[in-house]
């Protein structure tokens, strides 16, 4: 990799982040308006449609194996409970407060794979990974004045968003990225119709409300692209800090959209998360670098 080449990558991944943050952001500003299922169910279909359409032109749509495959399902189970306790977060705290909570997603990922794959993690990265969680439990504020039930919500979506990355590693590499994303789609688009009546019912749209969640399918779309090639493009201990740069987008969006005014208390609990999350991956970097020196094979004499 060159330096161009992981400066393109942090490019990727800022531009992925902003967009991911639009579309919380949209899906925010209609919940107003839609319940969580509605938001699943027309977001869904809007999103199902661009991503068939992409799935047909590289003849990647989804296989019967793909259908049946266990890891798939497992995945598609993890992705449901993300989609569900995310939405319902986004709709019921504060909207930088969600984006705060979903910044420990790395450290929830390196805590299950230790726990889960028998990866190893040193006892500076377990000291991260408790200093990164002690920040969302400020942000959570757990006391009878500041905590709030529902942010439960965003700390729940964490934990299936961080079981969907880590069963995402098990899919067959042969499965084209594509037929995975539109086999999610397009189960997270049934179920959210499925549940429109058990969730209140179908609530009246303005055209509005079509138009924002049509923007927060191509934004949802441009940023699983966005990331896949700053991932491809750089190198992964470069990139994957800026991701961390979707809390300065979130912070700006609550000010200037929603009107939020975030307390001391949460940037201290965002510090602790981001500074635990970048020790994290330099500690990973340093770790990955070790591993490659001691498989090299010794020079010619």
């Amino acid at each position: 990799m060159t330096r161009s080449d992981n400066s393109r990558g942090a490019l990727y991944m800022v531009l992925a982040m902003a967009v991911f943050i639009c579309n919380d952001a949209l899906v925010k500003a209609v919940s107003t308006q839609a319940t969580v299922a509605q938001i699943m169910f027309v977001r869904g279909a809007m999103t199902m449609v661009l991503v068939f359409l992409i799935a047909r032109h590289l003849r990647a749509l989804p296989t019967r194996r793909m259908l049946t495959d266990k890891v798939m399902l497992a995945r598609i189970g993890f992705e449901i409970g993300a989609t569900l306790t995310y939405l319902t977060a986004l709709s019921r705290i504060p909207f930088a407060n969600a984006s705060a909570i979903l910044q420990s997603l790395p450290l929830a990922v390196t805590l299950g794979a230790a726990l889960f794959l028998g990866e190893k993690v040193g006892w500076r990265r377990w000291l991260a990974i408790g200093v990164g969680f002690f920040g969302v439990l400020i942000i959570l504020k757990p006391g009878p004045d500041g905590f709030v039930t529902d942010a439960l919500f965003a700390v729940v979506a964490v934990v299936f968003t961080a079981g969907r990355d880590l069963v995402t590693k098990r899919v067959d590499p042969s499965i084209p990225s594509i037929s995975v994303s539109l086999f999610t789609t397009t189960v997270i688009t049934v179920l959210g119709a499925c549940l429109i009546v058990p969730m209140g019912g179908w609530q009246p749209l303005d055209a509005s409300a079509y138009g924002l969640l049509g923007l927060a399918s191509f934004a949802v779309l441009a940023g699983y692209q966005s990331i896949i090639m700053a991932m491809r493009t750089g190198e992964i201990s470069f990139v994957a800090p800026f991701r961390y740069t979707a809390l300065v987008w979130a912070i700006a969006f609550a000010l200037l959209i929603f009107g939020e005014i975030p307390d001391r208390w949460m940037f201290l609990g965002i510090a602790l998360i981001i500074g635990s999350g970048l020790y994290t991956f330099y500690r990973e970097s340093r770790r990955r670098q070790m591993t490659i020196g001691e498989t090299d094979p010794a020079p010619p004499a």
